[in-house]
């Protein structure tokens, strides 16, 4: 696997998600993350949209209408579930994209990734934000799949100059350490609250280069779980940045 050469993208306090049902099962990666999030920091609110096509791939989304005026993200729900339109700036700081879960390695669609991370990381820039990749995990029957798609991934990410966040490093990680933990539902790739729950404290941990131990939110998980699950993907994240060259966004 080559070394990631992006370890740090900036100050993040607004996010686009865009991929397929990974991104939203068990209330979905973002909302775990947001009330991570919150649980850090109560006073400082990140505003986050998810785009999520089922069982589609990054050439399945135009990134640009993302960015259309007036659209995404001009107005959003507050606490106390009163309708907030914001004045934005800027859309979003960073897009995190991930491409379908087995398109980084399938010999059919691996050309079609590359080409997609490329066009949308291009399309990003031009709107003043940056672009970062989730890598997705390997199925459970399949854990091959993971060297395969930490590889993919960390190569598209220092193409496109973008952070890359090691979910699938963490998930073979705490299946390494709990086998029989489940991560996975039934189908063998769509994940657990578990696995939602692991993925969201890794890109918490990679996006604002913090610890997620001992935050508050734990979802329906108990303590003790949660806490091994926070853990495992701090671990994951300071041990994938480590092998990278330090760069940081401006």
């Amino acid at each position: 696997m080559p070394r990631p050469r992006r370890t740090d993208i900036g100050e993040v306090n607004s996010l686009l998600y865009v991929g397929n049902s990974f991104l939203s099962f068990n209330n979905g990666i973002g909302w775990h993350v947001s009330r991570l999030h919150a649980s850090a920091n109560p006073a400082i609110r990140l505003r986050a949209t998810s785009a999520a096509i089922t069982g589609g791939g990054l050439d399945w989304h135009d990134v640009e209408s993302y960015f259309r005026p007036n659209a995404l993200g001009s107005y959003s729900f507050d606490e106390g579930n009163n309708v907030v339109f914001n004045d934005l700036e800027r859309l979003f700081d960073v897009v995190l994209m991930m491409d379908c879960s087995q398109c980084p390695i399938h010999p059919q669609l691996k050309a079609t990734f590359r080409a997609y991370a490329k066009r949308h990381s291009e399309t990003v820039r031009r709107h003043g934000t940056k672009p970062a990749f989730l890598m997705t995990w390997a199925y459970q029957d399949r854990p091959q799949m993971a060297a395969e798609l930490a590889e993919a991934y960390t190569s598209v990410g220092n193409d496109n100059d973008a952070l890359v966040v090691p979910v699938c490093l963490a998930f073979a990680a705490a299946l390494e350490r709990r086998p029989k933990l489940p991560l996975h539902m039934d189908d063998k790739r769509h994940p657990t609250l578990a696995g939602t729950y692991l993925a969201a404290c890794a890109v918490y941990a990679a996006l604002f280069r913090r610890s997620p131990i001992g935050l508050a939110h734990v979802g329906d998980l108990d303590a003790a779980t949660a806490h091994f699950l926070q853990s495992v993907a701090l671990e994951t994240v300071e041990g994938y940045y480590r092998t990278g060259e330090t760069s940081s966004e401006p």
